[in-house]
This record gives C-alpha cells, structure tokens and sequence, in this order.
C-alpha cells in the first residue's frame, strides 16, 4: 500500500500540494492587478476605456478554457492520479505564466502581442480548470476523521498568500519606480517573479505521496475514462447545483481582490499604495476567515454557514458599497473590504469542502473542477469586466455591491436544492463531528 496510507497526514503534505496552487493564483493576481499597465502595454491604445476593456476581457477569456481543462485533465486526475494530474496541471501553467511575462509591447510586434498574451491566459486557464479540483479532492482524501472541513479550507487560504504576496510585490514596486517606468516595464516584474519560483513548485510537487483513498480504490479497479465521462453525465444535475454555489464565491474573490486595485484608482480616485495595502490586508483576512470557518462547518455543519453568509452577503453587498462610494476614503474601503473578507472567508471555508463531499467518488476531481471551472468561467472571469461596465453604463459606482447580491441568490438557491437531496445530505452530514 502506498506509505501515505500508512501514516497520518502532516503539514508537509498539505504545503506541498497547495504550492502549485499559489502560482495559480499569484499569476491571476498579478495579471488583474496591472491590468492597465498590460493594456497599454500590449493592446492598442487609442481609446483609454476599449484598451483597458480589452484587457480585462483577456483576463476573462482565460476562464473559458476551465471547462475544458476541468473536464480533460480533471478526468486525467481521477483516472491517473491525483499527483499526476497536480504535476501535469503546473507544467502548463508554468508555459502560460512565461508567455505573458516575455511577450514584446504593442508597439515592438503590433496585433502578435496581444495574441500571444491572450494564448498564455487560454493555457492557465486550462491548467487552473482542474488545479483547484486536484488540490481540494486531495486534501479532502488525506483529512483527518470530523476535520474534512479544515483541511480542505487550506486550498483556499494557499491562494490569499498568493494574493497577499502579489500585493506587496506591487506596494513595493510603487514605492521603488514611477507611474512612467511602471507602465513602460515594471509591470513584468512580477510576472517574472512568478517565472523564477516554477522550477522551486516542481521540486516541492513532485515530492507528493498519492492519496490513500485513491490509492486503494485504484489497487482494485482504475476506472477507464469512458466510465468518468459516463458518471459525470449521469450526475449532470449536481454539478449544475454545484454551478450555483461556486458563484458566490467566483464573483466575490475576483471582487475583492483582483479588481480592487483597479477599482480604487479608476473609480475612487484613491492612490495605487492605499489600494494595494488594502488588498494586503484583505488577503491576510481572508487567509484567516478561510480555515476558522472550514473547522466551523466541522463542528456545526455545512449547510447552516453556507446560508447564514449567503443571506448576509446578499443583504450588505450594495448598501456597504453605496456608503463607500459616496465618501470615498482609505479608512472607508479598508473598512468596507474587511466586511467583504469576513463574508467571502465565512462562505469559501464551507463551500470548497461541500463540493468534495456531494461528488461522487469516482468523478470526484472531475465533477468538482467542473462545477467550479463553469462558475469561474461564466461569472467570475469577467468579474472585473462586468463592473467595470456596470458602472459606465448606470454611473453608479456602487454596481459591484449589485452584483454580488445576485450571486448570493444563486448561492442560496444551490444549496437549498443540493441538500434536499437524500444522499447528499448524508455524505456532508457523515463527515461532521457532532457538536
């Protein structure tokens, strides 16, 4: 039997695969955080608004392909392993993050550039359909009996590291180069960043043990990819469900993270140092929030805090954005963010590990990077596209708030739906320690 079944689960096995997730996200981050720098950089800018639209749609674009990278390297994932697939999913994001960070200006090779750009974000996108699935289903194999919750939260914690290291990368680059050097080439130095820690990633993955959940149900029967597909068709409605709870979360992190810095400083008016501590900081809260509530929903359940901050997500979002914009601030947008982090680490701790739990076994990676790639893909990509032509479009710069209280309703509906169903409630249920 594979040593990983022979022994408890340690901290070195959850680092090591939440690692490739970092790059993950770090690499989203950075892309959404010089979004506009990237846009008159490598799009043609004759018009401010279509080449920063340009931009942020690129950054969209790259969620199309989670889909499709849910589905191939997902099912790789649950027919092949899940290190294999975690190993395979970071080679071609790796390919992706470099195309982006050595791609020449606009100006240097004209219509190529944009294309090879938007070719680096159809490849991490592809790579990220099933990176989230891969580490989430592995942590919630090698979790302790009653502690599924906790493990599972720390795939989402790893990402807010991302997010908090990305932002201080750009706090610091602020502070060190000018708005000019910023725009001309500053801008790559993260994406370089990200190139230089790849090769430190593979080491680290590499060194993963297979699950012993895995391992054991492969020693007796692999299932063939005809038989994944076939599952996964059969369970088309709860994957749908799924759909449904995943947007919450994929509009709100896209929300306060990514388009933070662009919103501060285009909408707000505020300074890019206030909106990049604010970001520190909310990936700090976040990182905490994350765990505490996974362990929350251990004890409690799943279902409860999943409602309890959909509804308060749904009812604060707007008014909470309304109050900040209309007395714009440092103090009113750290304060406004840390009440946004507080609902979006209260929901993302339960929900990641909801989707592990009313998968099927065998279409577990699959069903569950599905789910989440389709969510990501329809609405939370866009994210920063869709407020960004929100508020053009009305003039009211509190549309985000809008936005998200929309998400909420479809989180309230997937899981009320989800948990009616007998054996779904069952599998959450078994894996909860009684109160």
């Amino acid at each position: 039997m594979d040593a990983s079944a022979q022994r408890p689960p340690s901290k070195k096995d959850v680092f090591r695969v939440v690692s490739g997730n970092f790059l993950e996200m770090y690499d989203f981050m950075v892309y959404g955080f010089y979004a506009a720098a990237v846009a008159k950089a490598v799009f043609p800018n004759d018009n401010e608004y279509v080449s920063l639209m340009l931009s942020l749609a690129t950054f969209g674009i790259g969620f199309l392909m989670r889909p499709l990278g849910a589905i191939v390297l997902g099912a790789y994932i649950d027919r092949h392993g899940r290190r294999a697939g975690l190993v395979m999913s970071l080679a071609i994001m790796s390919i992706g993050v470099a195309l982006i960070a050595f791609t020449p200006t606009y100006a240097s090779i004209g219509i190529a550039a944009p294309i090879l750009v938007l070719i680096g974000r159809l490849l991490q996108g592809f790579s990220a359909g099933a990176e989230s699935g891969g580490v989430s289903v592995y942590l919630s194999e090698i979790a302790t009996p009653g502690n599924r919750g906790f493990y599972v939260s720390w795939q989402s914690a790893s990402q807010q590291v991302a997010v908090v290291f990305a932002a201080i990368i750009g706090v610091s680059l602020r502070g060190f180069l000018s708005e000019e050097q910023m725009l001309a080439w500053g801008w790559r130095i993260p994406f370089l960043i990200g190139c230089l820690i790849i090769p430190v990633l593979f080491w680290i993955r590499r060194s993963m043990q297979e699950s012993a959940d895995f391992a054991q149900r492969a020693k007796h029967r692999r299932a063939t990819l005809g038989e994944i597909y076939r599952s996964l068709l059969q369970n088309w409605a709860i994957v749908l469900r799924a759909v449904l709870l995943v947007t919450l979360t994929s509009v709100f992190f896209y929300m306060i993270t990514a388009y933070t810095p662009t919103y501060a400083r285009q909408v707000l008016g505020l300074s890019a140092h206030d909106s990049f501590v604010v970001t520190v900081c909310v990936g700090i809260a976040n990182f905490i929030w994350v765990p505490v509530m996974g362990a929350v929903s251990d004890r409690v359940g799943r279902l409860p805090v999943l409602l309890t901050f959909s509804v308060l997500i749904g009812l604060t979002a707007y008014p909470v954005m309304a109050w900040l914009v209309s007395d714009p601030s440092f103090g009113r947008l750290l304060a406004a963010l840390m009440w946004m982090s507080f609902l979006y680490g209260g929901y993302q701790g339960v929900m990641v590990v909801t989707l592990t739990e009313i998968m099927p076994a065998e279409v577990r990676a699959t069903g569950f990077s599905l789910a989440y790639s389709l969510a990501q893909a329809i609405f939370g990509g866009f994210t920063p596209a869709v407020c960004t032509y929100l508020i053009h479009e009305t003039g009211n710069r509190a549309m985000p708030g809008l936005w998200l209280a929309c998400a909420a309703l479809f989180s309230i509906v997937g899981a009320l739906t989800l948990y009616r169903n007998a054996d779904i409630a069952r599998r959450g249920t078994a894996a909860v320690t009684p109160a």
